[in-house]
């Protein structure tokens, strides 16, 4: 991917720990790469086709100077987040912010640190048996429409599919939605779990009736594992209830660990 370089702009700012840091500020340096397409720029040479560095240098120092952090962490992932929300361009921004004075009675060069981040693409399953369902669905879609964080590309159709596991309860209402999102799988997890909390989910029986259930079933094509989460969901090709929505929005994805389209495991299930 084509790449957009800006080297240790100096912004005099107010982060740091210690007090006198935030009262009377010091010299930061902050380096920029964008990685996006500049091949419709390089064709045309039209400056509207790309990045106006001075513009991108002037909003940046402005957003870098707009609080105070103890931490040059906080203040790179703000910087990451303003970058990717405020120019749809840029696909993923590596952000390295450097503290030449840092207060640690040692000499040294600078401390620094380095962030990567970018979109990534999410897909969502949503279910609901309990109160209005559809109604459920599309207040936990706008729920993540409403996180600047997030944006929903596509949305299935709804069905309606009878219960698994436990059966003694209504039938269910089932979607999927594609989004883009800046949040890490865990961050997205916590987010959804809020979601279904303002949705007045309640785990009472397992497979139990809910308002809303909302499970990520796939990101990128990330496989990875942890006691809270796991990538892609590890029931989802077994189930007619996610693979009929999916199969709406996204027909063509490839089961990471299957090699499978959804198309195919959705065919595989249905004979």
């Amino acid at each position: 991917m084509d790449r957009i370089h800006i080297e240790d702009l100096e912004v005099y700012a107010f982060h740091g720990v210690n007090p006198q840091e935030k009262d009377m500020g010091q010299k930061f340096l902050i380096s920029l790469e964008l990685f996006l397409d500049l091949n419709e720029a390089g064709e045309s040479d039209d400056l509207s086709k790309t990045i106006n560095y001075a513009e991108l240098c002037s909003k940046v120092e402005e957003e870098f100077k707009k609080d105070k952090y103890d931490l040059i962490e906080k203040a790179a992932q703000k910087l990451g987040e303003f970058i990717l929300l405020n120019y749809n361009s840029v696909k993923k921004v590596i952000v390295e912010v450097k503290k030449p004075w840092a207060p640690i009675g040692k000499p040294l060069k600078y401390a620094s640190v380095f962030i990567e981040r970018g979109w990534h693409t999410a897909y969502v399953a949503l279910g609901s048996n309990l109160g209005v369902k559809e109604d459920n669905l599309l207040n936990a879609i706008k729920f993540i429409k409403d996180n600047p964080l997030c944006r929903v590309l596509k949305v299935s159709k709804f069905y309606e599919t009878k219960p698994v596991g436990y059966t003694n309860q209504d039938n269910f209402l089932n979607g999927a939605c594609m989004i883009k999102t800046i949040l890490s799988p865990q961050k997205l997890l916590e987010f959804l779990m809020y979601i279904e909390k303002m949705l007045k989910r309640e785990r009472i029986i397992r497979w139990g009736p809910r308002t809303i259930d909302l499970d990520i079933i796939f990101y990128d094509n990330l496989i990875f594992s942890d006691d809270e989460l796991v990538i892609p969901h590890p029931r989802m090709h077994e189930r007619i209830f996610v693979l009929e929505p999916l199969n709406d929005i996204a027909p063509y994805f490839v089961h990471p660990i299957y090699s499978k389209t959804v198309s195919d495991l959705m065919n595989n299930i249905r004979g």
